[in-house]
């Protein structure tokens, strides 16, 4: 319509630009493979932590630890990186891959490698459990341990043995499909959850590592819902909590996006994290989403946060870190 002199405001649901058809659960969790075994069975669970929440500052946290591969957020990356080698190399994908992990990403590109009949060769830093290389072992990875400390310690010597051997080197931490399929996925699946739920977050918690996950849900909900706060989870100066990493690191999206505060958190803060929740609601989580729910507890504790509701990303689940945390037992 044109109008004159008077403001006109034309509101277009989304749902008719068909903009949420990405999101296609399967009602009854029948699956033609195990590919689609993943992407049908999204939205991974929106859960309200009924006594992990702090008073009023009620507490929801994302289960990502619910993706069937390496039961972690890092199969969304995984399989949408594979996915777009596809497109480049053809309909087997890529023979040889080479990646620098500490274990979740290695474990979905593995997946995607027993599908669709390539190999893998991870580099894992030092600081990387037995269990997770154990892990990535018996998925069929040919794994290098190396001393350096970090994942991203290793990008050059892996795009060295890429172009030596002709691999295919998908590079997490540079690789835009990280990004993308957290905008396409992950952050319109969580608007459909909150919608369903009836709330509007104040805030979203997340870790930070390759910073694609929160980096995304920093784009789409900051155009999307005004006012809602982003905060970032980071290891505090001098430590190591295995998933996440500090800024100064590097990583490639977080300086692109708007992030309200980065909260640091000590290791023994995030075993205790873990250890509150499973406690508390029963759910067993990793040592990262340990840290998202201690920066939550923490800020609500001191009363830096208003009375609503408050979003967790937890990345993945604990099983994988009873090793790490049997030292606190």
């Amino acid at each position: 319509p044109i109008s004159y002199y008077v403001t006109e405001y034309i509101f277009i649901p989304l749902e008719t630009l068909r903009f949420f058809d990405d999101i296609d659960p399967n009602k009854y969790r029948v699956f033609k493979d195990s590919e689609e075994l993943l992407y049908r069975n999204w939205p991974t669970p929106l859960v309200r932590l009924k006594k992990s929440s702090i008073d009023d500052k009620v507490a929801w946290a994302k289960l990502e630890g619910f993706n069937p591969w390496s039961m972690s957020v890092k199969d969304r990356i995984g399989w949408y990186m594979y996915r777009k080698a596809i497109e480049k190399y053809g309909a087997k994908g890529p023979h040889l891959l080479v990646e620098s992990t500490s274990t979740n990403t290695g474990l979905a590109i593995a997946s995607m490698c027993s599908i669709y009949g390539s190999k893998l060769r991870a580099y894992i830093p030092s600081t990387v459990s037995v269990t997770g290389e154990l892990l990535l072992k018996i998925f069929g990875v040919d794994v290098v341990r190396s001393p350096k400390p970090l994942t991203v310690d290793l990008i050059d010597e892996v795009e060295d043995v890429a172009r030596r051997e002709g691999a295919v080197h998908l590079n997490q931490f540079y690789n835009d499909a990280n990004l993308e399929v957290h905008l396409r996925y992950t952050a319109k699946e969580l608007e459909l959850q909150i919608r369903e739920a009836g709330i509007v977050p104040k805030a979203i918690f997340g870790g930070l590592g390759t910073s694609g996950h929160m980096s995304a849900i920093s784009i789409y909900f900051k155009n999307r819902f005004r006012g809602v706060k982003i905060y970032g989870v980071v290891p505090k100066l001098g430590t190591a909590i295995q998933g996440i990493r500090r800024i100064e690191s590097g990583m490639k999206w977080i300086h692109h996006v708007e992030i309200d505060e980065v909260i640091e958190v000590s290791p023994d803060d995030a075993v205790k994290g873990v250890l509150d929740v499973v406690r508390s609601d029963g759910i067993f989580i990793g040592l990262s989403s340990g840290a998202v729910y201690h920066a939550y507890r923490k800020m609500a504790i001191d009363g830096k946060l208003d009375k609503g509701d408050y979003i967790l990303i937890f990345p993945d689940i604990g099983f994988k870190y009873v090793e790490q945390i049997s030292k606190y037992i």
